[in-house]
């Protein structure tokens, strides 16, 4: 056999529009796609009937009829990667791999150890930018540091994307928008018989009958998007997390239209990279605080409150509604995240690290940047310059975001009943109390910090 390209698939799961395997097909070498089910991954998730399992199963399986109907075929394996991989360079005669960049902690030294095993059989390793418009070292400030504060990083972000305007037909587009036409070569994939797919009871889980999101939004919900996105009662937000988090969709592609219909939803796309380059230049986030003065906040960390926050039964109905959407659909609606978020940090003073693990074990979208940036934010211990005693009064978000109780009215139908709990502390005593907790904690903090 004549040497060949092997494109391995993450967080890119379509063949549309996709950088490194655009760079593949064009390399002179026929590409044999590869997607690898991470045992390292799934051995961490305790849910069998794991929905976001099932829609990369499915996804795959798709892509793997779409390519063997032109004679190709999606290599897909389960298990080590560097078993995989050591198996799979000793069976093809590979040239060159090509891959787009992951920016988690745990994918970048898996990249590694991938990449090193590779070099050292004299395969050449190719990766590219392609879940985000902007990496971690593209937006910095005049000193050469990166931002740590959302809105002038933005700011430069929309300015660097408008430094190359170019016509694409009859429209300008940004260069870093510019789609990749991977369908012009798909004559390139490597001919080869189909290949079986493992099962998903093979690698421990079961079909889950959560609903996955649609991959298209209308443009009239994106172009009302700034007048909708905050009142969960209605559909209003794109719902695209998930589609987001696996390469379902593309970024560009979404990008351009946020940039032709609403400034709003293009404001959240940046959040991502935002989220993103936080986490790849400061990856100590990943598990503390961003500031570490809020490392020596006393947490009260009742376990009996935490699962009353988790069941969706704290006695706040704007929280349990939201904790029993998320528990039901594996979605919660962005505002409620906030909402439930800010509560058990600083209602219940439980660590934010607790609710963050919890989002990540049901969210469909979850991302480990954009989680943990949003948890920190609530907690106050991220990047956000507000001050610690920001603290949301569910009652008063409640009467701004579902004031005709729809949402409440869903998820909590016995709330105003004789069934539904009593509230599990009072508002006005927790938050003097987390005012007290965090005040203690970070002039501690601060003092330890002078010390060193």
């Amino acid at each position: 056999m004549d040497k060949i390209a092997v494109c391995w698939l993450r967080r890119d799961l379509r063949l549309n529009d996709n950088a490194a395997l655009y760079r593949a097909l064009r390399s002179g070498f026929p590409v044999l796609p590869l997607f690898i089910f991470d045992r390292d991954i799934l051995s961490k998730l305790d849910e069998p009937a794991d929905a976001r399992v099932s829609f990369i199963h499915r996804t795959l399986s798709r892509l793997k009829q779409q390519l063997e109907a032109q004679g190709n075929t999606l290599l897909i394996r389960y298990g080590e990667p560097e078993l995989v991989w050591r198996e799979l360079l000793d069976h093809y005669p590979v040239a060159a791999v090509f891959t787009n960049r992951d920016y988690e902690p745990y994918a970048i030294r898996r990249d590694q150890l991938i990449r090193q095993v590779a070099e050292a059989q004299g395969v050449e390793w190719c990766s590219f930018k392609d879940q985000v418009i902007f990496e971690e070292d593209e937006i910095l400030k005049k000193d050469g540091t990166p931002y740590t504060v959302f809105t002038p990083y933005s700011r430069k972000w929309k300015a660097k994307l408008e430094s190359k305007i170019s016509k694409e037909g009859e429209k300008s587009v940004s260069y870093f928008l510019q789609s990749y036409p991977t369908g012009q070569y798909f004559d390139n994939f490597l001919q080869t018989p189909s290949t079986r797919m493992p099962s998903l009871k093979e690698m421990g889980f079961v079909e889950s009958n959560l609903e996955i999101p649609s991959a298209t939004v209308s443009r009239g919900l994106i172009r009302h998007y700034d007048k909708t996105r905050n009142i969960p009662g209605i559909q209003g937000t794109s719902r695209l997390g998930i589609h987001f988090r696996f390469g379902t969709i593309s970024i560009r592609e979404k990008a351009r239209r946020a940039i032709a219909l609403n400034q709003t939803y293009l404001n959240e796309l940046i959040w991502r990279d935002f989220y993103a380059q936080i986490l790849a230049n400061f990856p100590h986030v990943a598990e503390g605080a961003f500031r570490p003065e809020y490392e020596y906040i006393e947490w009260r960390n009742r376990e009996d409150e935490f699962e009353r926050w988790c069941s969706g039964a704290t006695g706040f109905p704007i929280v349990d509604a939201g904790m029993r959407e998320l528990n039901a659909t594996g979605y919660m609606h962005n505002r409620v995240r906030m909402i439930t978020a800010s509560f058990l940090t600083k209602h219940l003073l439980i660590d934010w690290r607790w609710g963050e693990a919890y989002f990540a074990k049901k969210l469909l979208d979850f991302d480990l940047a954009s989680n943990n940036g949003g948890w920190q934010w609530a907690a106050g211990s991220g990047t956000d310059a507000a001050p610690y005693f920001r603290i949301f009064n569910p009652y008063t978000q409640q009467k701004k975001f579902d004031p005709e109780w729809q949402y409440i009215k869903k998820w909590v139908p016995e709330y105003d009943t004789a069934r539904y709990p009593e509230p599990v502390v009072d508002h006005k005593a927790a938050r003097q109390r987390c005012l007290e907790a965090y005040k203690t904690g970070i002039e501690r903090g601060k003092k330890v910090k002078k010390r060193k």
